[in-house]
């Protein structure tokens, strides 16, 4: 039998990666393409088969990744790709050959996350939405009122509120379905990563947004297509996309003068005004879905003047000695 080359190899184990491993299309699709960008440069060095690869041609092209400008945590993808792939290989017995053993990943650089001031929460909540700004509905040539700028309007208010309300991702915002909204105990139900599910707080102005759209004017989206339960829907009634929800974000953003908002801004925000308000980092990280508390104690690094300022009221020697 002719042993498996390289890319053979990896039709395998993206198929094992998708139906034994179950990882989403999302991973799969970006695996798939950090992988045949290896395979590609391996055969630059006229390297087909597994039992050639070295490690020094692993770390050969992570370096030239670095040098064409990649991201860290983008080079860090693919580092885990190659791993994963090699030590598949071997598990699957395509090759003795483990070149990728013991291969420190690349660090990533802990870079902060970029948070939202109050006043910019504020006004990127309340200033788009002020009642003078609703769109009319559309006369259409049949005479008939359409309603769905309107709708859309009172839509994109609601899944900015829920955003920076309850701290979701988007992915999680696209996914929810109307009988995840629990209104009478005031929570969300979230199915968050890895299927794992978490119920989350809805109050406030995010309620009454996410009430109001739910109400009067998810209805008016959902006569023009199949909605089925999603909670968010598209002018054509469908279910709104992720790169729907990111060009809102970044719209909305601008309108009141943040340039390239990014929808998990909203999140970093949430969880920093949290923690500012006094909420444990415990909590948050349950209301984040976070598996490991070390995601979260990132945002205790951020706003280091707020705690100094705290500590300076609240400690009882901090204003000794100076």
């Amino acid at each position: 039998e002719e042993p498996l080359d390289l890319a053979d190899a990896l039709d395998d184990y993206l198929g094992y990666l998708a139906v034994e491993r179950g990882s989403s299309a999302n991973t799969v699709q970006s695996y798939g393409r950090d992988l045949k960008r290896y395979i590609a440069f391996l055969g630059e060095r006229g390297i087909a088969s597994p039992e050639d690869v070295t490690r020094s041609d692993i770390e050969a092209h992570l370096a030239g990744l670095t040098d064409a400008g990649l991201a860290a945590s983008s080079v860090q993808r693919a580092a885990s790709a190659i791993k994963g792939f090699h030590k598949f290989m071997v598990g699957e017995q395509i090759t003795r050959n483990h070149p990728s053993a013991n291969l420190p990943l690349p660090r990533r650089p802990e870079r902060l996350p970029e948070v939202l001031t109050h006043e910019q929460a504020f006004a990127l909540m309340d200033e788009p939405f002020r009642p003078e700004l609703e769109p009319r509905p559309r006369v259409l040539r049949s005479g008939r009122l359409d309603a769905r700028p309107q709708a859309a309007f009172h839509r994109d208010k609601a899944m900015l509120e829920v955003l920076y309300g309850c701290g979701l991702r988007v992915s999680e915002l696209c996914g929810l379905d109307v009988r995840d909204v629990m209104l009478d105990e005031e929570v969300l139900r979230v199915m968050g990563k890895g299927s794992k599910e978490r119920l989350v707080p809805l109050l406030g102005t995010a309620e009454r947004a996410l009430a109001t759209y739910l109400e009067r004017w998810r209805g008016v989206l959902s006569a023009s297509g199949a909605a089925g339960d999603a909670v968010f829907l598209s002018e054509r009634g469908t279910r709104i996309t992720r790169q729907a929800v990111h060009r809102m974000v970044e719209r909305y953003g601008r309108l009141v003068g943040i340039e390239g908002l990014h929808p998990h801004t909203l999140r970093h925000t949430y969880a920093t005004h949290m923690l500012e308000g006094g909420m444990d980092l415990r909590t948050v990280q349950e209301l984040l879905g976070h598996a490991s508390i070390s995601t979260t104690q990132l945002y205790t690094h951020i706003d280091l003047t707020h705690v100094r300022m705290v500590y300076l009221e609240a400690h009882p020697r901090a204003r000794m000695g100076s």
